[in-house]
């Protein structure tokens, strides 16, 4: 499964460094094309349908919806450079962010001031929305195509009216469901703690004494008596644990959406001339 990824730039140069950032961030693109008014196919005066198919014949998967894929026409006619690109329905989320982090064109926006300014091309894009957009395909072709109010006439004198069946083609593309964002900052807080302290004083005093002198008072000796007096102070240091975790991931559901529309079909009333010969096999 592949999907058509597509976005419009107003300078080539900055098409051609979304190309680049879109292969240098690993993402498996294939047939990477930028589109502008010299590619084949070009139409300056006409859009294009699911039988003429235009400037998108070198694009693999053009299944765009027609209002998108005339609005993208219109601003490769006002100068634009549109760039496509299939990429894998794994690689479609990178792919998009590569491209919208580039410097493409809203073409919402854009469409609508071509509006204001005049612009009434019938399909006019209606909530294509961001810049760069996904658009579902499968690998291999399936045919649709618009049906014509008159008859061709081809080179034997046979005036063809062609039978055209219009088939739905459903596809994704990524929108912005809104998200998180989880900061971790530091704040201080007062502690207030107590503790004892065991503090030692030298005390000296002179006693009156009068008793007898014996032999243990060693008299007449000189000496010297060293005393020192210690004490203690706090001793403050910090330990940090972890108590708790912020894990921040995202799950991936799917959903089921109906999807009601309608497809057009041409059909063909033949009224009879009685004079006319017309084969059995067509008369409906």
């Amino acid at each position: 499964m592949t999907r058509t990824i597509t976005a419009l730039f107003d300078k080539r140069a900055d098409a051609e460094a979304a190309e680049a950032r879109l292969k240098a961030s690993n993402v498996d693109a294939g047939h990477v094309r930028i589109l502008d008014q010299s590619s084949q196919g070009y139409s300056a005066d006409k859009n294009s349908t699911h039988a003429d198919v235009g400037m998108w014949s070198s694009v693999k998967n053009a299944f765009l919806p027609d209002e998108d894929r005339h609005t993208y026409e219109e601003g490769v006619r006002r100068g634009g450079f549109l760039l496509t690109a299939d990429v894998g329905e794994e690689h479609v989320e990178t792919a998009v962010k590569v491209l919208e982090e580039a410097d493409t064109v809203d073409i919402d926006e854009r469409s609508n001031q071509w509006r204001e300014s005049g612009w009434n091309t019938p399909g006019a894009a209606t909530g294509a929305g961001a810049a760069a957009y996904a658009y579902g395909s499968e690998t291999t072709s399936a045919k649709t195509g618009l049906g014509t109010d008159y008859a061709d006439t081809n080179v034997a004198g046979e005036q063809v009216v062609p039978i055209v069946e219009e088939q739905l083609v459903v596809g994704k593309r990524e929108v912005d469901r809104g998200g998180a964002r989880v900061r971790s900052y530091v704040t201080e807080t007062p502690v207030h703690e107590q503790i004892k302290l065991r503090d030692e004083k030298i005390s000296i005093q002179r006693r009156a004494v009068d008793r007898p002198l014996t032999d243990a008072d060693d008299a007449f000796r000189e000496r010297t008596i060293d005393m020192t007096a210690t004490g203690e102070e706090a001793v403050v240091g910090k330990t940090a644990r972890v108590v708790e975790e912020v894990v921040v991931s995202k799950t991936t559901g799917e959903r089921v959406e109906q999807i009601d529309d309608t497809v057009r079909r041409t059909d063909v009333e033949i009224e009879e001339d009685k004079a006319a010969s017309i084969d059995p096999a067509y008369k409906r």
